[in-house]
């Protein structure tokens, strides 16, 4: 129930700092670099508002220098993680008690400092931990991050508002009760985006919810510092439990846990399936049925109509494909293009890619940092590796690497013969784009190859002009894709204009950054109020 009448805010996107050469904002962030790169921060675990160093310590490195060490991560162990599970249920009743605007407040003024004071910080750690250049971080960890907060909580005042009153008849009084879940929320978060890495945790403490929060092996750095701010926004102890940890520990002890309430999770398919059957599997153990909330792989496509405008389609291709080294959930990583389209573009498409630099992201002159770790590093070089000695493959564009440094992939386009080869078929997660060109004539039978090809369906986008091509290509790919893109590029979803999520094997499709998942982790309850309860057990219909 909602205790008053305060209304927050109407939110409005967070405006995009531009990073040009003189700017303020450019010098902010390079300071800010240049600075937490001096120092290698201690990262302990947060359990019920304290700092844990357990040490069992692993390093945090510069993707893009793998020598330069950011920090010492001390993991949880089990000892940690039952402790934070226990502070987090600890925590339920005075958090789920509290004014729903009192908790609003604190990630109101989460936001206002992202926005602010520490918009550098968060920034400059973004493009440290996780190779992002100042505009990639720019759009993440400050503006979609921001964006979260502010929608989400405008979202929960609308939640709490537009519950419809049940009908009272005469002599009785009903209601219902927006309540949070019973327990608590296993957050699991991925590297790529900080705001992710913000908003799982957060969208389920905004409904009074509270949880254990386990950040990727890869983000530490940043989503610490973004942990701290929290704390200083006035989160109290025990909400959000920050438990760097293996991920397998974590989810055994977690996802066993009788008081699991639910999982908000970021990461790969597999992991999550296997997360589904571990709830399964103890489905007899649990007070309660779990949420279970999941954004997983992709294999983000762009198809194009033989009319369509070429240039946009080209752009997109290079946008889409190698922003952020390719490592978005939305990046597009398969593209169809008809054989008239490919024979205008083609040579032109090179050139331009041919003129991304890619290196170390304190340089604002690359348009690529590097890829996250050595273990990604191996997995893309295996799909180019084998693209090479494939006489079906052809490589348009990069097929180099080079890790002596930092993890580093040359933008690379593959020209596929067969629509069935891995490249055109497999989530990669990287800056690598497969190419199938397709008989001008084909258009048709080419969106039913885009529909079936993948067991994903997160992001994709169709370039046409004629209104008919546009519907029909629509309505055929009508499951193929959460997050649907006409004339665009398939990524870049905002807070409030897209909000964003996959079926199929990319996820429960709870839309991130919309009123739909925070609706996820409330539960309601009906109240019957009788002013005149009966005195009699009979009925009239008895003689």
């Amino acid at each position: 129930m909602v205790n008053n009448v305060v209304t927050p805010p109407k939110p409005s996107n967070e405006p995009i700092l531009g990073y040009a050469p003189g700017s303020p904002e450019r010098a902010a962030v390079l300071a800010e670099y240049e600075r937490q790169s001096k120092i290698v921060v201690e990262v302990p675990c947060i359990i019920n508002g304290e700092e844990i160093f357990t040490g069992n310590v692993v390093e945090q490195v510069m993707p893009h220098d793998h020598k330069h060490v950011i920090a010492r991560v001390h993991l949880a162990g089990e000892k940690e993680i039952k402790a934070a599970i226990d502070a987090s249920l600890d925590a339920h009743e005075m958090w789920s008690s509290m004014a729903w605007d009192s908790r609003a407040a604190i990630f109101l003024k989460l936001a206002e400092m992202i926005a602010g004071p520490r918009r550098a910080e968060i920034n400059a750690a973004t493009m440290m931990n996780q190779s992002k250049t100042a505009h990639q971080a720019e759009i993440d960890a400050a503006c979609e991050l921001i964006d979260f907060l502010n929608f989400n909580v405008y979202y929960a005042r609308g939640i709490y508002e537009d519950q419809q009153p049940p009908i009272s008849p005469k002599g009785v009084w009903n209601t219902v009760e927006v309540r949070p879940l019973e327990g608590f929320v296993f957050a699991v978060t991925p590297f790529n985006f900080t705001a992710i890495g913000g908003n799982l945790p957060t969208a389920p403490a905004i409904m009074g919810n509270t949880a254990v929060w386990k950040p990727s092996r890869n983000s530490y750095l940043s989503n610490y510092l973004l942990m701290k701010m929290m704390e200083d926004a006035g989160l109290p102890p025990g909400v959000i439990n920050f438990i760097p940890a293996k991920a397998s520990q974590a989810g055994d002890i977690c996802m066993s846990h009788k008081m699991l309430a639910g999982v908000h999770f970021t990461g790969s398919t597999g992991v999550f399936r296997n997360m589904w059957k571990t709830v399964g599997d103890n489905i007899a153990n649990y007070l309660n049925y779990p949420r279970i909330v999941g954004e997983t792989g992709g294999k983000d496509f762009i198809i194009a109509h033989p009319e369509a405008d070429a240039q946009a389609v080209k752009i997109a291709m290079i946008r889409g494909s190698f922003e952020y080294q390719g490592q978005k959930c939305s990046a597009s990583s398969r593209a169809y293009i008809p054989q008239s389209m490919w024979d205008e573009i083609k040579d032109d498409y090179a050139a331009e890619v041919s003129k991304i630099k890619v290196g170390d992201v304190k340089d604002l002159s690359n348009f690529l940092g590097a890829v996250i770790d050595k273990k990604s590093f191996d997995n893309i070089k295996g799909y180019i590796d084998r693209a090479a000695a494939e006489p079906g493959c052809s490589f348009v564009t990069g097929g180099t690497y080079d890790e002596s440094v930092g993890y580093f992939v040359q933008p690379t386009t593959i020209l596929c013969e067969d629509p069935n080869w891995e490249s055109m078929v497999e989530e990669i997660f990287g800056p690598v784009l497969s190419v199938y060109v397709f008989p001008d004539n084909e258009w048709k039978q080419t969106l039913e190859l885009v529909d079936k090809t993948s067991e994903y369906a997160l992001t994709g986008a169709i370039f046409a002009r004629d209104r008919r091509d546009i519907e029909y290509a629509s309505k055929k790919l009508k499951y193929a894709a959460g997050n649907f893109y006409i004339n665009d590029k398939p990524t870049g979803s905002i807070v409030g204009q897209q909000p964003f999520g996959g079926a199929r094997g990319s996820g429960t499709n709870d839309k991130a950054g919309s009123a739909a998942n925070l609706t996820r982790w409330i539960s309601a309850r009906s109240i019957k109020e009788n002013f005149t309860p009966p005195h009699d057990w009979t009925y009239s219909f008895l003689d």
